[in-house]
């Protein structure tokens, strides 16, 4: 299959990437950089999670990140809401699109969410229903999907599963997710071949993270088979508190100089893209993961 012509990107920095960090960040920092993402192109950008500050406290801003931000420029802002109480909470923030969490993982969904894959998908109909009730779009993730911190290699059969029902609840959109990084692209295309036979693969995203240096090769693989959107993190934030090692999802400025290359539309205007993940770094005090970003920064020094 040729590669798609446009692919969307749909940056989770602004929450995958920022939620486990340590130290408080503040709400206007995460305003500007998702600001400055989608100053630089990226069309979808994860704004939050209405989930217990208990849990996630890094993300209990999340309805003032939404009251700061833009109503019609165009772009989807999508906030994680765990259950009806979350929904509730994003709805009444504003928020117009939000996603449910789940896993092809038995042992990763009760560690992560506290009950069992089944369950999960019981609490997840009703928040499905209320949010399509409202007019408000819902992305399904699952977690897991070529590997598990606690169980090994995970059968195609539990992902195909797993999203089937995401999809059949209503989820427009269901992001298959190599949580620890474990995939190669044999195993991706696989997974992902197994999937696209009961979800539409225009409805497929993709969402590798880096443990093993895996995760340009892995969305290679799934562009060939047609994927069209891409889940990444500016400067590859983020990781994944549940599995040990981990390393952080990969870089959407890796992603996007992969795409340019292809002559992959994107809509994204690397530099300034670069630019936004330098400013998230500076705030936390770190370098970018990104190699892109490092060379882009060293040419112009």
């Amino acid at each position: 299959m040729a590669f798609p012509t446009r692919v969307t990107i749909v940056d989770v920095g602004p929450r995958d990437g920022l939620q486990n960090e340590p130290g408080r960040v503040p709400t206007a920092t995460k305003v500007e950089l998702i600001r400055r993402l989608g100053e630089a192109g990226v069309p979808v950008i994860e704004a939050g999670a209405f989930v217990s500050p208990k849990w996630v406290p890094q993300m209990a801003d999340s309805a003032e990140v939404l009251a700061a931000l833009p109503e019609d420029d165009g772009r989807r802002y999508p906030v994680l809401v765990p259950n009806l109480q979350g929904l509730e909470a994003a709805l009444a923030a504003g928020a117009r699109e939000v996603a449910v969490f789940g896993a092809a993982s038995e042992s990763f969904s009760r560690r992560n969410i506290n009950c069992s894959i089944e369950e999960s998908l019981d609490r997840f109909r009703p928040v499905v229903a209320a949010a399509r009730g409202r007019g408000v779009a819902v992305r399904g993730y699952v977690s897991c999907v070529l590997g598990c911190p606690y169980e090994g290699p995970v059968a195609a059969a539990r992902v195909v599963e797993v999203s089937k029902a995401l999809f059949d609840m209503g989820c427009g959109e269901v992001s298959l997710g190599d949580t620890i990084g474990v995939g190669t692209p044999g195993k991706a295309r696989e997974m992902l071949e197994a999937v696209a036979e009961e979800v539409p693969l225009g409805r497929l995203a993709v969402h590798f993270h880096d443990t093993y240096g895996q995760a340009l090769a892995n969305i290679l693989a799934c562009l060939e088979m047609g994927v069209a959107t891409v889940d990444s993190s500016v400067a590859g934030l983020g990781g994944c508190p549940y599995a040990k090692g981990a390393s952080g999802n990969v870089a959407t400025e890796d992603v996007v100089y992969l795409l340019d290359g292809l002559g992959i539309e994107t809509g994204i205007d690397l530099d300034r893209l670069a630019a936004a993940g330098h400013f998230i770094c500076d705030a936390l005090g770190r370098v970018p993961a990104s190699k892109v970003a490092q060379a882009l920064r060293a040419k112009a020094a």
